[in-house]
């Protein structure tokens, strides 16, 4: 059976289409949309899709935004499934005071991320870091437990909020660098390393904790921007949501 994983984040929303829904597979089509042109998606790429008899999908852009993605898969006959964080899923346990309170695409990513790194070795801790509208920076420990995570602001966020609160910054277009000469360059030097500390206190903590060293991964649209700026190793996997999606619909639609 054909499946389509769905991932809607707060700017937009990226698809693929899988031969069925099992971890490592490649998508068989996908793409990416704007959330102001996913209003377009059933004329436009999704029209020439094969009819997914299953789908799962996790977003976190709010209930408007769902409404208008379940509009446009009524060109098929599948009903929508989203994830929502629960006790333990896919290998998974969730250490959130409230479970169902932590956002799905962490939850996601996190499952993505455990069930990349068991596929190729044994288990360790992880690090798991989404760079996005927003940042989280997530522990794991080797046995499968969310230990719990940081949130922070992106980039565009931390900028904006220093040009409103303060006169005379302009968000730039700067470069990252050891010891910036202009504001441009401070700002964006700034906003890059405080992401890049939190990760690096992150894998303090848990190397602590657990006892031993934990592997990084980390995921999201500006994630690159992040990489030439990291001082720990990781691996930057574009698709941990949709490896997270395909190890929790494997379970759920196993037979």
């Amino acid at each position: 059976m054909t499946f389509l994983a769905i991932d809607v984040g707060n700017t937009r929303l990226k698809w693929a289409q899988y031969a069925s829904p099992a971890p490592g597979q490649e998508p068989l089509a996908q793409g990416a949309e704007f959330l102001e042109n996913i209003d377009k998606l059933s004329e436009g790429a999704w029209a020439g899709l094969a009819e997914p008899q299953r789908m799962l999908g996790c977003i976190v852009a709010g209930e408007a935004v769902k409404r208008r993605v379940e509009e446009q898969m009524e060109l098929w006959d599948v009903p929508p499934q989203w994830v929502v964080s629960s006790v333990a899923e896919a290998g998974l346990t969730n250490g959130y005071d409230h479970p169902s309170r932590l956002g799905a695409d962490r939850w996601v990513a996190m499952i993505g991320a455990r069930h990349r790194m068991l596929a190729r070795g044994p288990a360790r801790p992880l690090v798991v870091v989404m760079v996005g509208t927003a940042v989280t920076v997530e522990a794991v420990d080797a046995a499968g437990h969310f230990l719990g995570g940081l949130i922070l602001p992106g980039h565009g966020i931390m900028l904006r909020a220093l040009e409103s609160g303060t006169a005379g910054l302009h968000v730039p277009t700067g470069e990252v660098r050891d010891f910036p000469t202009n504001t441009s360059d401070a700002l964006t030097s700034g906003g890059t390393f405080a992401i890049a500390g939190a990760v690096e206190r992150m894998i303090q903590h848990v190397r602590r904790h657990c006892g031993a060293e934990p592997a990084c991964v980390m995921t999201g649209g500006a994630g690159w921007k992040m990489a030439p700026s990291m001082s720990v190793p990781f691996d930057l996997v574009e698709s941990l949501i949709f490896d997270g999606l395909l190890a929790i619909a494997r379970d759920r639609f196993a037979g």
